[in-house]
């Protein structure tokens, strides 16, 4: 008789890998063995691999830019249809909106609800790295993004495809390194920054900073989802948000798979039985599952801010208007896997926002803890305006 194998779904194993990593981390307060060599070694061993998956994620990012970003806009502008510019726009609109919204409601909020963290009784200096790897990325991330446009705006327009289908393999091989050893790696990369964090006598003030973020992205992508079918009404004239129960199977395939990708079919089917037509829904919802990411514009706009004021840093809009313009393109077509849109644009929140390593283990954390709700937020999006491109639709079949 075969044992049916129990699969542990990854926010319940990020969720594993943070009660862990406070755990041990804790331990030295606790019993008061912070001084102990033995437990010094523990948070150390910790604090090395964490370094090395830095590293190693540093050197990915200009890769996976460049493969995905410039196959996916390749494959965007070979697409034949009198809508596709109008769909292109409203998404990238929808996106650097949620991300502006999102920078104006943090900069009224977050300074009252976040404060400086200051640094514990115990020195981060005690927990150095056993030893350290140098891996430098092929090239910065910027020089990556002018590749990747140049490149995916280079095929998209000519009629060879011996370099697409290369940048393709490459593609494939960036895919299956995150699906085959960054994803099964984040719980414990997540447990020895928690162990770290806990160990410096952090914890509680990190702790409270993640639950308020949590809550305010939560809510705020709660109300732009409830904005966006405003929105499709007023242009409609029709009442959609009658059309929410029919949202809920594709909202919640969402928050069980994490991957706008693979909730393309379930949202087809609920878009469908809304009442747009078949052949624009079946354009409009697998083309804003790679271009269409409000969802996960909120949360890393609403937790960059929340992670420079912990960490000292006036999050200003001269900063963050060119990094919420950049992300609308930077994810295009962000890798249908958990945490592709964080993967992504991880590059520019170091270059743009000045993230240190430690401030970038803290987005990737938040944003993997919540990828669940941030691709619900963003297939929700992608019915909004599939429903305004089959009017725009309609209306041109009249004239």
């Amino acid at each position: 008789m075969k044992t049916k194998k129990i699969k542990v779904g990854l926010l319940w194993r990020l969720l594993i890998g943070i009660g862990i990593g406070m755990l041990i981390g804790s331990v030295g307060e606790i019993f008061g063995v912070s001084d102990n060599i033995v437990f010094k070694g523990i948070i150390r061993i910790f604090v090395t691999f964490t370094t090395l998956f830095s590293t190693f994620l540093s050197f990915i990012i200009p890769l996976l830019i460049v493969s995905f970003v410039s196959v996916g806009l390749a494959d965007l502008g070979k697409k034949a249809n009198r809508l596709f510019g109008i769909t292109l726009l409203l998404s990238y609109l929808s996106t650097i909106i949620a991300g502006f919204s999102a920078f104006l409601l943090g900069k009224m909020f977050l300074p009252s609800m976040i404060h400086k963290i200051a640094a514990g009784s115990i020195q981060a200096k005690e927990f150095k790295e056993i030893f350290t790897i140098q891996a430098d990325p092929v090239f910065g991330v910027m020089t990556a993004l002018i590749l990747a446009f140049l490149l995916g705006l280079g095929l998209a327009n000519t009629k060879s495809d011996s370099l697409l289908l290369c940048i393709k393999d490459l593609q494939e091989i960036i895919t299956k390194t995150l699906n085959k050893i960054i994803i099964p790696m984040i719980p414990f990369y997540i447990a020895g920054l928690f162990a770290k964090i806990a160990a410096e006598g952090e914890l509680l003030p990190t702790i409270k900073m993640f639950v308020k973020l949590y809550i305010m992205i939560l809510l705020f992508q709660w109300t732009y989802i409830l904005l966006q079918h405003l929105v499709a009404t007023l242009y409609t004239k029709e009442n959609k948000f009658k059309n929410l129960k029919n949202l809920a199977p594709a909202y919640f395939t969402a928050l069980g798979t994490q991957s706008s990708a693979t909730t393309i079919p379930v949202n087809m089917d609920s878009v469908k039985t809304s009442g747009v037509a078949e052949d624009i829904a079946d354009f409009v919802i697998p083309l804003c599952a790679t271009i269409h990411l409000a969802g996960d514009t909120i949360c890393l706009v609403i937790g960059s801010m929340g992670i420079m004021i912990a960490n000292g840093i006036t999050p200003t809009f001269s900063m963050f208007a060119p990094f919420v313009m950049m992300l609308g393109v930077t994810m295009v077509a962000a890798p249908g896997v958990p945490g592709g849109g964080v993967m992504a644009a991880l590059g520019l929140i170091k270059s743009m926002l000045g993230f240190t390593d430690l401030m970038s283990q803290l987005i990737i954390s938040l944003h993997f803890s919540q990828d669940s709700f941030g691709t619900a937020c963003n297939i929700s999006g992608d019915q909004t305006i599939a429903y305004v491109i089959d009017k725009v639709d309609q209306k041109n079949q009249a004239e």
